[in-house]
């Protein structure tokens, strides 16, 4: 490939990623909107004490469409839900990000995260006496000082580095940078083993890149400390290592449920993750 046909992939891949993360974004604040309108709702017409919000954070080479099966079942159960534009550029950034959101909506909160996003929940949610439960779904509890790739790489069992498909990119000031995608052909077996071939080919499609140096971003707080959390281990996951999502729940002194599911567990299984939300908002009232 020429080196114009390079620099044109680049820009494009580069633009489409930013087009992207700004209409999830949009899509996220008018969630809001709605979550709080519910709320109100919630609270009008029950007993005056109303059912937390649900806030989603999705993870690395997924977005918000990833907790669709979730969102449906929690709306049907009554719960206001926001599922936020994660901009997977590092979890002191993504935790900023999520906390415009968490500062805007009302009332008792309960955060999940899958993923990267558990590194991202950790942060946001530190010293927030209305967040009232920690969820993570086959995700990073980090401690302070670790990050994301230290912890998937103490233990055998992820396939991740042999599946990416690295982008090199220009970032607006600049500076140059590497963006992560798994490569579409892979995607179902790394990520979606136990999802429909029509929904992975959907997801390895409209996937969202992480910047690499996210994944090597250290943590430098950890609301699990103090905050009760629940963990979901995936027992087929070739992502996060069970053994290191195992060690990190047993850390947090989550109430752990291992599933028998691939890493994209909120796709294959919303069931079971939806229940276990809701015995975090249970708790949380």
């Amino acid at each position: 490939m020429s080196n114009v046909k390079r620099a044109s992939k680049r820009r494009i891949l580069t633009g489409v990623g930013a087009a992207v993360t700004a209409a999830i974004a949009v899509g996220a604040f008018a969630l809001v909107g709605n979550a709080n309108a519910d709320t109100d709702a919630a609270r009008s017409a029950g007993n005056g004490q109303a059912k937390p919000t649900i806030l989603l954070e999705h993870g690395a080479f997924a977005d918000a469409s990833s907790w669709n099966g979730v969102i449906a079942r929690l709306h049907a159960d009554g719960y206001p839900v926001v599922a936020a534009a994660n901009p997977l550029r590092g979890p002191h950034t993504d935790a900023t990000a999520l906390r415009s959101v968490l500062d805007h909506i009302k009332g008792p909160k309960i955060l999940v995260g899958h993923s990267y996003g558990g590194s991202v929940i950790s942060e946001a949610a530190a010293n927030d006496p209305e967040v009232k439960g920690l969820v993570y779904v086959a995700a990073f509890l980090p401690a302070p000082g670790e990050s994301a790739l230290e912890l998937t790489n103490e233990y055998p069992g992820s396939s991740l580095p042999g599946a990416l498909d690295p982008v090199s990119v220009t970032n607006p000031d600049r500076s140059k940078g590497t963006e992560l995608y798994i490569q579409q052909d892979k995607f179902r077996h790394q990520f979606a083993a136990d999802v429909s071939k029509t929904k992975a080919a959907l997801a390895a499609a409209g996937q969202c890149p992480i910047a690499q140096s996210a994944l090597e971003e250290k943590a430098t707080v950890a609301a699990w400390k103090t905050i009760p959390s629940w963990d979901i281990v995936t027992m087929q996951d070739l992502n996060i290592p069970p053994a290191a999502q195992r060690f990190m729940a047993k850390r947090a002194h989550a109430r752990t449920t291992a599933v028998a599911a691939s890493h994209s567990v909120a796709v294959s299984h919303p069931g079971i993750v939806t229940r276990v939300i809701e015995e975090a908002a249970h708790a949380a009232r």
